[in-house]
């Protein structure tokens, strides 16, 4: 059952980023294109997913909002991911002075409440998309790091690294080809649910009127707009509402597979390092 939700879930996640690279060769209706006199229309054969509030083809503009979800996602995760394992390898293998001292200013920055905090910065720089990413980048490098650094921590005890220590590798030799390569397995499952997460927040900013502005498609400024019309056109809010269900889960069921492979594999992924 594990691997059949795994594959599915892969094979989801592939067919999205098919979509958003190929989304403009896909989409049979111009996304911007009004129609007042099909406003609010159901699904049908020419639109199958029904028109919106000013005639615009739905299906077309999931299309190419799956476009946005994905960059939004990847360019976040990517540079928290950066920014806190690079942190986080070094405050680990670091000396306990400066491991305190980083630990504690980032205990500080967890203390702060994250969505709160991102929605005031949303708040603070206004819509758009930079200024989006911008505000779910401020803490989100933060758990990378801990989390980064207390596998550090661990990994540094075996005895692969003790003996590249005492061959007189250089510290920057074994946090890269010993440490980091062990910890990578982890780390990936952790950004590929951290994916979901992000996908979610950057569609709630956009349903609050936070993100990504019209008239560019984007699935949780859809919702926005599809809820007023809850009781004359139910499909403007359902068929968003499921991509952001279905694409969130997708991507937590990609990182519980990915930890289930490496949890049995984990043996000789330490073996291959040390041999390494």
């Amino acid at each position: 059952m594990h691997k059949l939700t795994f594959r599915a879930a892969a094979l989801l996640l592939g067919l999205l980023v098919i979509i958003a690279l190929l989304g403009p060769l896909l989409t049979p209706h111009d996304p911007f294109s009004q129609n007042l006199d099909l406003r609010l229309a159901p699904p049908s054969g020419k639109y199958w997913l029904g028109t919106d509030e000013l005639g615009r083809c739905i299906y077309t503009r999931l299309l190419l909002g799956t476009r946005y979800s994905l960059l939004i996602g990847v360019v976040v995760v990517t540079v928290n991911a950066l920014i806190g394992t690079l942190l986080g390898l070094f405050i680990g293998y670091g000396p306990k002075g400066m491991d305190s001292a980083v630990m504690g200013i980032i205990d500080i920055l967890m203390a702060f409440p994250g969505m709160i905090l991102t929605l005031a910065v949303a708040g603070i720089l206004g819509p758009g998309l930079l200024n989006m990413i911008v505000a779910l980048t401020l803490l989100g490098w933060v758990n990378y790091a801990r989390f980064v650094r207390g596998m550090v921590l661990s990994l540094k005890e075996e005895e692969y690294v003790e003996n590249a220590r005492m061959l007189g590798l250089g510290q920057a030799t074994i946090l890269f080809k010993h440490i980091l390569p062990n910890c990578l397995g982890s780390l990936l499952v952790y950004a590929s649910m951290n994916m979901a997460g992000v996908i979610l927040m950057a569609a709630g900013l956009s349903f609050l009127g936070l993100g990504i502005q019209e008239p560019y498609p984007e699935w949780g400024a859809m919702l926005n707009k599809g809820k007023n019309f809850l009781r004359a056109a139910p499909h403007l809010a359902i068929f968003p509402g499921l991509a952001i269900m279905l694409t969130t889960l997708a991507f937590n069921l990609l990182g519980d597979g990915l930890r289930d492979r490496l949890q049995g594999e984990g043996e000789v992924f330490l073996i291959k390092s040390e041999k390494g």
